[in-house]
């Protein structure tokens, strides 16, 4: 447990970051003069830059014990918090979200690849749950003290960003030994990608993460009428609740993954997602029906990101450095399209009505991973000694 503290702390940094912009948006839209949908493309200009850097940079940096890396990245992280939190303008603030991303594109597959070098092959599935649970804590905890932070300023919530980048360097120098990965080639860390079933789960795995941030990027926005008139900080009651979902979607799904069928597994939580997705607008006008309804959302998408990364492992283990950038690369490229298309649709829905186009993404995810799945089986009985006698 010792080294994979530090690398948790690092991955609730970028998760904190990452996310918390979300719900300071009407704030940021407010203070730079622009339109929420426009300031929701910060979150996207983050997630894009996040997914096209991580195999880049995870080639350029593989020469890097992983320590050293998750140092030199989380000085990029800081900074770019700093700039934004100091920005003039949408511009700068746009610019150093790019920055940011650059940082944090490093530190999550950095430091699941080495969760897994120090981790028994036995326990692998709860060690990548519990790193990858500094994603999911950041929600439960990092995003609404961020809301309720930027509630008095939005800057200060980034400051708060750029202090826990701080502690994270620090606690990778002190508790994370060195770990030297042997060093791998953009070609090679691209070559999963020419076999099926990575790129139907990658492709599953950025197509429910784009139906989730589809409503998350605008959820205050979204569940704008449940909280107006009630506390001051309702939002950060609802951010809680999806938050402690989030958490427990993830240790679930550790548990799960090292158990049962991950194709099982995979296709239950996705239709979860799409039915917790595909009923929001009736969710999000009452108040305590929203907190009840985030909670339960928040499992739908604490679960995925630890069963697809699980499964991507499971089709070549020893990729599995590689696989854990193009899995990162999926999740943000989701987060990206979700920012996009919520942005878009709120010229042709109503901002609470974003979870129908979301819920559609998160059914195709999962008519991908079915007909795959048969597929798949239908290929391997065929090819079977058996099934080739009795073609005989």
């Amino acid at each position: 447990m010792k080294p994979l503290l530090p690398l948790a702390l690092a991955t609730f940094a970028v998760g904190t970051d990452a996310f918390v912009i979300a719900g300071l948006l009407p704030a940021i839209a407010s203070d730079f003069e622009v339109s929420i949908a426009a300031a929701g493309q910060l979150v996207t200009a983050f997630a894009l830059t996040f997914a096209i850097a991580a195999p880049i940079l995870g080639w350029l940096l593989s020469s890097l014990d992983r320590r050293t890396a998750l140092q030199v990245a989380l000085v990029v992280f800081t900074v770019g918090n700093a700039v934004t939190a100091l920005s003039s303008d949408y511009t700068v603030a746009l610019f150093s979200r790019v920055l940011t991303a650059v940082g944090a594109a490093t530190i999550t597959a950095t430091a699941s690849s080495a969760a897994v070098a120090v981790t028994p092959e036995e326990r692998r599935g709860r060690a990548m749950a519990f790193v990858i649970g500094g994603l999911t804590v950041s929600t439960a905890l990092g995003m609404p003290l961020g809301n309720m932070i930027g509630s008095v300023d939005w800057r200060l919530t980034l400051w708060a960003v750029a202090a826990l980048g701080v502690v994270a360097a620090i606690g990778t120098t002190v508790g994370l030994p060195r770990i030297t990965l042997p060093p791998t080639s953009l070609g090679a860390r691209l070559a999963p990608l020419r076999k099926p079933e990575m790129i139907v789960t990658l492709l599953a795995t950025l197509l429910v993460m784009g139906g989730h941030y589809t409503v998350y990027t605008y959820i205050g926005a979204v569940t704008a009428d449940a909280t107006a008139g009630s506390f001051a900080q309702a939002l950060t009651l609802i951010l809680l609740a999806w938050g402690i979902g989030a958490v427990i979607g993830n240790v679930l799904a550790g548990y799960l993954v090292d158990s049962l069928p991950t194709v099982r597994v995979a296709v239950t939580a996705l239709a979860a997602a799409t039915l917790l997705l595909g009923i929001s607008p009736l969710a999000v006008n009452n108040l305590a029906v929203v907190i009840v309804w985030a909670g339960i959302w928040g499992i739908t998408d604490g679960a995925p990101s630890v069963i697809q990364q699980y499964r991507l492992v499971s089709f070549a283990p020893a990729s599995a450095p590689v696989l854990f950038g193009l899995n990162s690369s999926a999740v943000f490229l989701g987060v990206a399209l979700g920012g996009g298309l919520g942005g878009i649709a709120q010229d042709w829905l109503p901002v609470t009505s974003l979870g129908l186009p979301a819920a559609f993404l998160a059914l195709v995810a999962i008519v991908l991973t079915v007909v795959h799945a048969k597929t798949a089986k239908t290929a391997k009985t065929e090819a079977s000694p058996e099934a080739v006698q009795a073609g005989r």
